[in-house]
């Protein structure tokens, strides 16, 4: 997965929205608690202040009393304690809890006439103190009212809570949203490039035309353009290799022909000796054997060079070019010794080259008279069944192994060594197939295993 573009490109979009998703968080976790503390000291302020606007002078003493406002404005669903002290610069107690944890800088604060704030524990919990001065003036005295009022933190770790997770959680949506988004548009973005791949997957191989870039992105052109670059250059040398097979088989084809004409009118020659006429015997079988190659190779080169474009504009009747190639090959089969059958019915037009097909029925054919054994059969049948046309040539003769089936196809690949032949028939037969898109395949004619079945269908025309 990590060479996947989609999980990449998605790394590359959470990676920083992720970073970004912490330093918000984080500024906003520091935001709530700010704003948390500032509520907190305000209304500690206020109680405070309260507090200290109830202490007055009695009988030359000072004495307090509570109001319950003071106390009533931490009210909270959170069960906060609150707890106070006030106390006389003399050391002298006025109200409240006489343990109520102290700060030196509080007691200093008289002069400056700011209250101070401070974190504290009583009774096991945290607490959150402020201390606020007053002066209190009599007959020329000046004495100093320090009024310190706690409160627990439970409200304010639940409005931290509050204001902090209802920010990050709006990010972590923002961020998800962000993700299903790319997400769905990779999926939109790519499906040119996905066209592109369906496209090189479906071509025939020796399918060599440039890929198409209609609405495809400008960041993908000069990608599929060096590939309609290379897939040229790769048709140049296909077309010269197809160039190279054609005339080098033109070229061999005469001179042997003239070399089997001159062995043939040598052996006609009556005075030779015994051994050179055995000499001349296997001459002229190797010569024909070469002859035989070569055609088939120059048929193979037409076979690989056919386009199906130019193939598209002929029609064929594949059952009338069958009959011809059983009458052609009826006295080969004849010498073999092997019944040749043919069980045609009606016209069965197909779209393709003529030539072409009778070169594909005339392989099958031969190639099945060929490794059928004398007193065997091969019937050769055409039918059309709705929009299908399809070629079966049947023998019973040894057959082909199930493991060796899917190599028959190959050039020069043999089933059996005992038998002369080039190894092209079969090969030029797919090719032929191919080029008028059309399927082949092969199986065994009985349930033992023995005997072949070359099944050839077509689309109709």
């Amino acid at each position: 997965m990590t060479n996947s573009l989609r999980v990449r490109l998605l790394w590359w979009l959470l990676v920083p929205l992720a970073l970004y998703v912490f330093v918000s968080g984080k500024a906003a976790y520091d935001n709530a608690r700010h704003t948390a503390d500032l509520l907190q000291e305000n209304t500690l302020l206020a109680s405070a202040r309260m507090i200290a606007g109830e202490v007055e002078w009695s009988d030359g003493m000072l004495r307090v009393d509570i109001p319950p406002a003071a106390l009533e404005v931490f009210a909270s669903p959170h069960g906060d304690q609150v707890y106070y002290n006030v106390s006389v610069d003399d050391g002298r107690l006025l109200a409240g809890l006489p343990d109520f944890p102290s700060n030196r800088a509080a007691a200093e604060a008289a002069t400056h006439d700011t209250p101070i704030y401070y974190d504290a524990a009583l009774h096991g919990a945290s607490i959150r103190v402020i201390g606020y001065v007053r002066r209190m003036y009599d007959n020329g005295s000046i004495r100093h009212v320090l009024v310190s009022v706690g409160k627990t933190q439970a409200s304010r770790d639940a409005m931290v809570r509050q204001l902090w997770r209802g920010q990050l959680v709006r990010q972590i949506e923002i961020v998800l949203l962000a993700v299903a988004l790319a997400c769905i548009g990779l999926t939109f973005e790519l499906r040119p490039l996905l066209k592109i791949k369906d496209e090189v997957m479906d071509r025939d191989p020796m399918q060599l035309e440039p890929l198409r870039v209609e609405r495809l992105h400008a960041e993908l052109r000069p990608i599929v353009d060096a590939i309609n670059q290379c897939i040229a250059r790769l048709g140049v040398q296909v077309a010269a290799q197809r160039r190279f097979i054609a005339d080098a088989a033109h070229q061999l084809r005469t001179p042997l022909t003239v070399l089997e004409t001159q062995v043939q009118y040598a052996r006609q020659h009556r005075a030779l000796e015994p051994s050179l006429t055995e000499a001349l015997a296997a001459m002229q079988r190797s010569t024909r054997s070469m002859v035989g190659l070569t055609n088939k190779l120059l048929l193979l080169a037409q076979a690989e060079a056919a386009d199906y474009t130019q193939l598209a504009t002929q029609k064929a009747d594949l059952s009338g070019i069958a009959k011809e190639v059983v009458e052609d090959l009826a006295l080969v089969a004849e010498k073999r010794g092997i019944d040749l059958g043919a069980e045609l019915g009606d016209a069965a037009w197909i779209i393709g080259h003529e030539g072409l097909l009778a070169a594909l029925v005339f392989n099958v054919t031969e190639n099945a008279v060929r490794y059928t054994q004398s007193g065997g059969h091969v019937t050769v049948a055409v039918a059309q069944d709705g929009e299908r046309v399809t070629l079966a040539v049947t023998d019973d003769g040894p057959g082909i192994p199930a493991e060796a089936r899917s190599r028959v196809f190959e050039p020069f690949y043999r089933a059996s060594a005992d038998t002369e032949g080039t190894g092209l028939g079969l090969a030029i037969a797919r090719e032929i197939v191919q080029a008028h898109r059309g399927e082949i395949a092969i199986s065994a004619s009985d349930p033992s295993g023995r005997g072949l079945v070359v099944a050839v269908r077509f689309a109709a025309a």
